[in-house]
């Protein structure tokens, strides 16, 4: 079977450990998947939260790329509600500097946290100015697409890389995948918020259609030593969808947070409900096998995978069990 497999990392910490311990461990998985022959690595953003270091991919994808060699480095995604298009352009156009041609700018439409964090986030910012998500998107797209000052009052967001970053745009809806291709972006289903596997198939059959991109799915992947072992950690892990009267959707990773969430919107929730997981879980052979499968029934390209194990030991070994089982891994130590 031909498609590629890369990481997503939300920097977790274990019990007890502490957020230099949770990072130096992305560092680890970095290195690691270098030389176990994943494709890229992707660092998402989190606010507000004990359980994962990464508020900020931009800042950890520099501190990855100056100590990795040839893997593609980014991230999954930047929120992009939260910030200026032009300094999310800034921010990549100067990585894409550091190191050109590894660099992947993956944006995501979630806010990443609860919605205290949000209004942090986004105190002084002027809702009317925002414009929607897509008006965003097209811009960040603009200025990543300026290479060159055609007058003195030309804005530029410099640096200019010798390549441009790569853009993801990370969604699991039609109309994503649609946006996508309008800006010539790549799209990665997010099948580990949306189990839905109608869903996913209508999604893929939509970007064959509108796009000559690969087709890349994000899915939770848990690989242990025996399948038992597996199970009980795949036991832990859940995901939760929430629907609130004002219209917003959001996916979180327990009931308790759900109603937080509710809570601190300030708009009663409609519906929570545990949504179908897209969790694939056993041994190396039976998770090659299902990958194998989504491969073939759903011409996957590439399968971005979200390992949702804290523990460092199990998690560096699940990915290394999974190169392993892929044929991927030069160094099985």
């Amino acid at each position: 079977m031909s498609y590629r497999i890369s990481l997503l990392d939300k920097s977790p910490l274990a019990e007890g450990e502490t957020a230099t311990q949770a990072l130096a461990r992305t560092l680890t998985l970095a290195q690691q998947a270098e030389a176990w022959g994943y494709h890229r690595l992707w660092i998402a953003e989190h606010h507000n939260t004990s359980q994962l270091a990464s508020p900020s991919p931009e800042v950890v994808i520099g501190w990855l790329l100056g100590q990795t060699k040839r893997i593609r480095i980014g991230s999954g995604g930047v929120m992009l509600q939260h910030y200026s298009p032009y300094k999310v352009a800034e921010n990549f156009n100067l990585l894409a500097s550091l190191a050109p041609g590894r660099v992947d700018l993956g944006v995501g439409k979630a806010p990443g946290g609860l919605p205290h964090s949000t209004r942090a986030l986004q105190k002084g910012v002027h809702a009317e100015e925002k414009g929607t998500f897509a008006d965003q998107l097209a811009q960040l797209d603009n200025w990543l697409s300026l290479t060159r000052a055609e007058s003195s009052d030309t804005v530029l967001a410099t640096p200019v890389p010798p390549q441009r970053p790569d853009g993801f745009l990370l969604g699991a809806s039609l109309e994503s995948a649609e946006l996508a291709a309008q800006l010539d972006w790549n799209f990665v289903f997010a099948a580990h918020l949306n189990g839905d596997k109608q869903l996913l198939r209508d999604v893929v059959s939509r970007w064959r259609a509108r796009s000559l991109r690969d087709a890349m799915v994000a899915v939770q992947v848990i690989v242990a030593p025996d399948a038992a072992q597996a199970a009980a950690l795949a036991a832990q892990v859940e995901v939760w969808g929430v629907r609130l009267a004002n219209g917003q959707r959001v996916t979180v990773a327990s009931k308790p947070q759900a109603e937080a969430f509710a809570h601190q919107a300030g708009s009663p929730a409609v519906e929570i409900v545990r949504r179908e997981s897209s969790l694939i879980a056993g041994t190396a052979s039976q998770v090659r096998a299902q990958l194998d499968a989504l491969h073939q029934e759903y011409g996957v390209d590439e399968f971005i995978i979200d390992t949702p194990i804290a523990e460092g030991a199990a998690r560096l070994a699940s990915v290394r069990l999974l190169a392993q089982a892929l044929n991927r891994a030069e160094v099985l130590l």
